[in-house]
Order: C-alpha cells, then structure tokens, then sequence
C-alpha cells in the first residue's frame, strides 16, 4: 500500500540512528560523509515530518528526545531490514557481472574473439562467459532475444531495435587456388567479377551482404550467381583450393591460407570491399558489467 507523507526517507533515520549512537550530530556527520549543516538540514526535515522534536542539544553533543528515542527503536528493524535489502540487490549484482552471455558472427567469433576473451579475463578472471556463433541475422535475434546481452556483427544492415557502435574494420578479398587464372598475378576489375559464378556463404551473413552491396554500387544490374552455398567460412576456404570456384571472405578468416600460399588473393580494381564490424545491443539500454568491458576492449585499436 502506499507510504504515509510523514514517512521519513531512509537516510534521515539511518543518520538518527547514528547520532544517537555517536552522541553528536557532527560525529554522525562525519560517518555518513556529509556536512554538519547538511546533517542538521536533514533532521530538521525528518522533525517536520514527523511534526515532534527528536533531537535535543546539550552541551556534550546531542541525544534524543523521548519521541525521538522511540522513533528510533522502531526506525531500527526499517533500516536494519534495508541494509539486508541493499545486500541481496549487491548478491544479485555480483552475480550478474559474474556471467556474460555474447552472440558473435563467424568471422569475429573466430579470429576476433579469442583476444578480446584474452583482455577481459585478465580483468574479471572469475567471470563465467558464454559464446553463440552465427551469421549477422542470427546475431541480432539473440541480442533482441535477450539470449544474449551483447552481439558482434559483420553485416552494414543492423534491425531498428538494436543500437549499434563500430568497434573494428575488416577488408573482404577474393580468394582462389594458386593454379585458378586470377591468381597469376594481374587485377581483375569488378565488371569482371560481376560475371563470375562465385562460392557464397547463406543468406543473412554480414559477408554476403557486405559483398553484395559494394557490387551494386559500382554494377547496379549485378544479380549474384551462386555456384554454391555454404554457412561456413572453413567448408567455402576447402571448397575453393578445391577449385570448385572462386569466394569473396573475410581477410581476417584467409590470412593464414594466403600466408602459405594455398590460397591467392587477386586485387580487384574499382570495388571497395572495406566494412565496419559492429557491437549491437537492444536500443535504450545501457551496456553494464563485463558487457561494458567487453565493448570497449573490442573498440581498442589493435
């Protein structure tokens, strides 16, 4: 039911309390760590409440009035009952900031993610972390969810209910066998691109829209032409040194296969194929905890 007015709020009696206790309004200032005139503004409120004087000043300091004395043994059980309220909310928070729940795409839970993880352990080594991996879109529906409280996606296109923060770039290349014609070392441009069957990943991956979104601004009439379709990054990598055909990914996720050479990457002319990866968390909240933490490591420069 709703409180009386007259109730006094909570800090006007825990600093009764101690002013009864200490003997001093000064002392029990000090405690509380607020100014003497602002500890007898405030019982001088909790006076015109209650409408009776609870205090009496003497020479040694202050002590309570009979009514004052009264109110305090019954103000004693409320404040009690409050720091035991204030304790169980911390229990909740601790616990809470113990355990992160993150959705990641494939790219940034593969060759980002691991170092992030690195960071934020070395801050909260007993935090409790788990990690769900998939495209952009199935990314954003965790987040929206609320099976996770913090998303890392690849795609430029993010839901309106979801906020979202650029925390790192990426490059997308072209990738092919070291024996394809691309890769003898010529670029190729992106009309020529345009009308080459390639190996996608599903629809709904950052990647793919990314890559297909930089072809319709520079061919407006491009249509993709699948030769095959694969949700995952290393099933397209072993299809293409295959020769199955070329593939447009991530260079963060190609970097060890170029490095070795089983892979080659042609430079395509006229095509900007840089991205944002982006942090998405509902919009109108605000990130806390090891969310928080993690959202300004992912946003470091490398």
């Amino acid at each position: 039911m709703p409180l009386s007015p007259r109730v006094p709020d909570l800090a006007a009696l825990d600093l009764l309390l101690s002013v009864i206790e200490l003997g001093s309004l000064g002392r029990a200032a000090k405690a509380h760590g607020i100014s003497q005139p602002s500890a007898s503004s405030r019982i001088r409120y909790l006076e015109q409440l209650v409408g009776v004087p609870v205090l009496e000043r003497t020479t040694l300091g202050s002590r309570a009035t009979a009514a004052g004395a009264l109110i305090a043994e019954w103000a004693r059980d409320v404040v009690e009952a409050a720091a035991r309220l204030d304790a169980g909310i911390e229990t909740l928070r601790e616990q809470r900031d113990s355990r992160l729940r993150v959705a990641a795409s494939q790219t940034v839970a593969e060759y980002l993610f691991p170092k992030w993880l690195m960071a934020l352990r070395t801050r909260m080594p007993e935090m409790a972390l788990a990690l769900e991996s998939g495209n952009s879109a199935e990314v954003a529906r965790a987040v929206l969810d609320g099976r996770a409280g913090i998303g890392f996606v690849e795609s430029p296109v993010v839901p309106g209910e979801l906020e979202t923060h650029i925390v790192a770039r990426d490059r997308l290349v072209v990738v092919v066998p070291p024996g394809h014609r691309w890769a003898r070392g010529r670029a190729i441009t992106a009309e020529e691109l345009a009308r080459t069957p390639l190996i996608y990943r599903e629809p709904g991956s950052g990647t793919r829209i990314s890559f297909e979104r930089a072809m319709t601004r520079v061919v407006p009439e491009w249509r993709p032409s699948v030769v095959l379709e694969l949700s995952s990054t290393t099933a397209i990598k072993t299809a293409v040194a295959e020769g199955v055909g070329p593939a447009v990914l991530s260079s963060l996720a190609v970097a060890g296969e170029l490095a070795e050479g089983t892979l080659v990457s042609p430079e395509v002319t006229g095509l900007d194929l840089e991205r944002d990866l982006r942090a998405v968390w509902p919009k109108g909240q605000r990130l806390t905890g090891p969310a928080r933490d993690l959202y300004s490591i992912a946003g470091r420069p490398a």
